[in-house]
């Protein structure tokens, strides 16, 4: 959940005359989510940004489900998914239900030609390798690895990357993105044991704005289905915006660990939230301080949830045979822990340089045919004593 934030001119107040120098209308845009209620920002155009001039084809992008009742574990090399220079078709959807979509993607060029809303979805990417910008209509975020890049449903962005060599891991959520609830207060001001703060936002900056007309295409997904939708005004030409709902950026380096003398539960990792999945970060951290602390995490059955863990870097020291983007499903119903001897090992260790996104779901994920095109399919079997 963001914090108040405005960029270029504005009027004094709200719904009220705002003149260009000419003396013409600047046009003002609610950008607001959950009907009236939830948060919102207020921008000032130049053109009227309803100016449709062509509508053209649409794509069918619906996710392609291979398994749809999933019960065992599975092990993805998500590096095993091919570059590609356009942005969007480097997206590759793996893990599926009706509340998140969870993606990889490998673009090897920027997103120039176009520009792409999801209205469908709020989007999280996670950089894992490249830096860039994110160009919005309500400003640019400077981005690299480690970065989450929260990007609410509705804003139009193109994205630039400084070199071909990309991987994102990109989290979709059909209902919208909060910092947990119990890091704030009843005003929504980030508490002192949340595990970061305010001040550690990227906030949009280097508003862009173009007064220009012409034909700008934006591809829209929308329904599970990607619309190709030609504007008659350039869709950045907001002079002045303020509000709540916008994009920003947010480290995951920037994360404080919460630990205690004995093996911390997955929670205090929580970074993110939505309704139907939270998002958890895991950072290097002290290990537990309990004389005969074992800091490996306990076996834990996943009961309610299905837990996804995508493998950033450092030795995860509950797995073994583990690199850099792996991705590890743990379905609900079924126990799982750490693999033979990490427990045992684990005794006596002082801290952990791990990097790690999870996504615990609360419905069970579907597992789509590109998923399977890149799975270790002896994963499920790596507890058996050898």
């Amino acid at each position: 959940m963001p914090i108040y934030h405005k960029l270029g001119t504005i009027p004094p107040k709200r719904h009220t005359v705002f003149n260009k120098p000419n003396g013409e209308l600047y046009y003002e845009q609610l950008f607001g989510t959950v009907g009236f209620d939830g948060m919102a920002s207020l921008s000032y155009h130049h053109h009227r940004p309803t100016m449709v001039k062509e509508i053209g084809k649409s794509i069918d992008i619906k996710p392609k489900i291979a398994v749809a009742e999933n019960i065992h574990s599975r092990k993805l090399i998500s590096f095993d998914v091919a570059p590609n220079s356009d942005y969007l078709q480097s997206r590759t959807p793996l893990l599926v239900n009706s509340d998140v979509i969870i993606s990889v993607a490998a673009p090897s060029q920027s997103l120039t030609t176009y520009f792409y809303k999801n209205a469908d979805a709020d989007e999280v990417l996670f950089i894992h390798k490249g830096s860039g910008t994110l160009r919005t209509m309500f400003g640019n975020i400077s981005f690299e690895y480690g970065d989450y890049l929260i990007i609410p449903r509705g804003i139009i962005y193109q994205i630039n990357f400084d070199s071909s060599e990309n991987k994102i891991l990109i989290t979709e959520s059909s209902s919208p993105i909060y910092t947990p609830k119990r890091y704030r207060n009843w005003f929504g001001q980030l508490l002192e044991h949340s595990p970061y703060c305010e001040r550690d936002y990227k906030l949009p900056e280097n508003l862009e704005t173009h007064d220009e007309i012409g034909d700008f295409t934006i591809k829209i997904k929308k329904q599970g289905k990607l619309h190709e939708v030609i504007y008659s005004s350039h869709p950045f030409d907001i002079v002045g915006w303020d509000g709540y709902n916008y994009p920003y950026g947010f480290s995951i380096h920037n994360f404080e660990p919460i630990t205690g003398r004995v093996h911390q539960p997955p929670p205090v990792h929580q970074t993110f939230e939505s309704k139907g999945f939270v998002i958890c970060s895991f950072v290097p951290r002290l290990y537990d301080y309990h004389p005969k602390a074992i800091p490996a995490p306990y076996n834990h059955s996943n009961i309610d949830s299905d837990e996804v863990l995508y493998y950033v870097d450092g030795d995860f020291m509950s797995r073994i045979d583990i690199e850099q983007g792996h991705i590890s499903l743990h379905p609900g119903g079924i126990p799982h822990g750490p693999h033979p001897g990490t427990y045992e090992k684990s005794i006596g260790q002082k801290e952990t340089l791990e990097l790690a996104v999870m996504i615990d779901t609360f419905k069970p994920l579907q597992i789509t045919e590109e998923a399977l095109k890149i799975e270790d399919k002896n994963y499920y079997k790596s507890w058996l004593d050898k």
